[in-house]
């Protein structure tokens, strides 16, 4: 199962966030992924906590040919296309305990590529499953409804489970409907 997550929190052409987020499926769609299914859309409060303003947040499961790193490159693009720039000071600092991602239009993670489990040196390489996923509320509560009976690759852990060890102050409140196989 490959999974892509999806977020933005900030206006775009396209209208609002889950405007975005929709549009950016279709984009998918026109670059040879095809979105089997995605969750609902989520709001959520950034991380960490910040001035900034909340999060639209869901899950995709794509299909494609196109092996991890190029489809990295093809979420890269599309991000590109609506005008996220990853040159601008998107991340403020790479610095764990002083990590703050700037706002942005789109943001399309690559969480998970069946049960590949790698890790690419260097700034920019490829990690999967990406390494904070199984920390994140905004990733783990869409990725329960989607995709229920998914198992962490390199953790060994249902989503179930991961899910289940989250704080409890993590907010992740459902906005949307279902979205329905594409």
């Amino acid at each position: 199962m490959i999974l892509v997550g999806l977020g933005a929190n900030l206006p775009s052409p396209w209208g609002p966030p889950s405007a975005t987020l929709e549009a950016a499926l279709k984009a998918l769609e026109q670059e040879g992924v095809h979105v089997v299914r995605h969750s609902r859309w989520y709001t959520s409060a950034p991380e960490p906590a910040s001035d900034q303003p909340w999060y639209t947040n869901g899950i995709a499961v794509v299909e494609t040919a196109q092996p991890p790193a190029d489809l990295l490159a093809t979420l890269l693009r599309v991000e590109l296309a609506f005008g996220r720039n990853r040159g601008d000071g998107t991340r403020v600092a790479r610095d764990a305990r002083n990590y703050q991602p700037a706002s942005r239009t789109l943001d399309l993670d690559l969480l998970a590529y069946d049960d590949v489990v790698q890790r690419e040196a260097g700034e920019g390489g490829l990690t999967l499953p990406h390494p904070r996923m199984h920390a994140r509320a905004f990733v783990l509560v869409p990725l329960a409804e989607v995709a229920p009976g998914w198992t962490h690759p390199s953790l060994r852990q249902s989503v179930e489970d991961l899910v289940a060890a989250l704080p409890p102050a993590a907010q992740v409140l459902p906005i949307g409907d279902v979205g329905r196989s594409r």
